[in-house]
C-alpha cells in the first residue's frame, strides 16, 4: 500500500488543487503527480517535501509524509525551552515584553499557552484555579464561565472569532484533540442563532468589563517565518492592542492595574 500517495492526494484536494495545479506550481508533470499518487512511482524524499511545500503542509505532516514515504522524518520537535531554541524563546520574550503595558500571549496550535508578558497577569486574579492548570488553553480560558467569560460584554461575537478561526486551522490541518476543543466549546447552539456568522477577525474587537471599565481590544498574530523546527511552526503571538482612546489610557495610566503589574 502506497500510503505516502494517498496522502498527498487528501492534502491536494484539502487545498482545492487538481493534479495540473500542483504540477504547475511544483515544476513538475502532472502525469508524475498522478503517477505518485496512485503510488505506480515511488517520490524521492526532496519531491516528497517539494510537493509538500507547494501543498503548505505543516511541518509536523511533513514527518508523516517522509515516514509514509519510507524516509526519515527531516524536522525536529524540541520543547521551547530546549537550548537549540534559545534564541527564538529570546525573540518570543522580546515580543511579548516589548508590547507592555498592552497583553500578549504566546500559544501552540492546540491553543494552549507557552508564555505571557506581565499585562495579562491582572486578568488572571479570579480565574478558577482548575484552568491555571498547564497546560492552560487560551480558548478555554477566554470562553469557560469560571475563566474570563463573565468579564467578555460581547462573548457571542468573541466565540464566533474563535470558531471562524479554529474551523480554518482545522481546515488547514486536521487534528483530534483540536475538533474535541472544538466541540467542547464552540459547537454552534441556539444561542449563536441571533448572533452574525463571522467570517473574518480582521478588527473584531473583545470588549470587556473589567475593574469598572470597558476595555475594547483587537488583536494581532505575529508566527515565525519559514521555521524548520516543528514547536517553531506552530507558535503563534497573540498581541492585543486598545481599539479607543480609553481603553488606551487605561493600559497606560498610572492609574491602571495592569500598567502597574506590567511594571512593578
Amino acid at each position: 500500500m502506497h500510503m505516502v500517495g494517498e496522502l498527498l492526494r487528501q492534502w491536494r484536494h484539502r487545498r482545492r488543487l487538481s493534479q495540473l495545479d500542483l504540477a504547475i506550481a511544483a515544476d513538475v508533470s502532472a502525469r508524475h503527480v498522478s503517477l505518485v499518487e496512485t503510488g505506480k512511482s515511488n517520490p524521492s524524499a526532496d519531491m516528497v517535501l517539494r510537493l509538500a511545500a507547494h501543498l503548505d503542509v505543516p511541518l509536523r505532516d511533513r514527518n508523516r509524509l517522509l515516514l509514509a514515504a519510507g524516509f526519515a522524518p527531516r524536522y525536529a520537535e524540541r520543547p521551547l525551552d530546549d537550548g537549540a531554541l534559545s534564541a527564538a524563546r529570546d525573540a518570543v520574550e522580546r515580543v511579548l515584553r516589548a508590547h507592555e503595558p498592552y497583553p500578549a500571549v504566546a500559544f501552540d496550535r492546540r491553543w494552549n499557552i507557552v508564555m505571557t508578558n506581565r499585562a495579562v497577569e491582572p486578568f488572571f486574579a479570579d480565574v478558577h484555579p482548575d484552568l491555571l492548570q498547564p497546560p492552560m488553553n487560551l480558548v478555554r480560558l477566554g470562553l469557560d464561565p469560571r475563566g474570563f467569560a463573565p468579564l467578555v460584554v460581547n462573548l457571542a461575537d468573541v466565540r464566533a472569532v474563535f470558531r471562524s478561526r479554529i474551523r480554518r486551522q482545522l481546515a488547514v490541518a486536521p487534528d483530534a484533540e483540536l475538533i474535541a476543543l472544538y466541540q467542547e466549546l464552540l459547537e454552534p447552539s441556539s444561542e449563536d442563532a441571533s448572533s452574525l456568522s463571522v467570517e473574518s477577525d480582521v478588527l473584531i474587537p473583545m470588549v470587556l468589563r473589567f475593574n469598572g471599565r470597558e476595555l475594547r481590544l483587537f488583536s494581532t498574530i505575529t508566527t515565525f517565518g519559514t521555521p524548520m523546527d516543528i514547536t517553531l511552526d506552530e507558535v503563534a503571538i497573540e498581541s492585543y492592542y486598545p481599539a479607543d482612546a480609553e481603553s488606551a489610557a487605561y493600559f497606560e495610566g498610572s492609574n491602571g492595574d495592569v500598567r502597574a503589574a506590567a511594571h512593578p
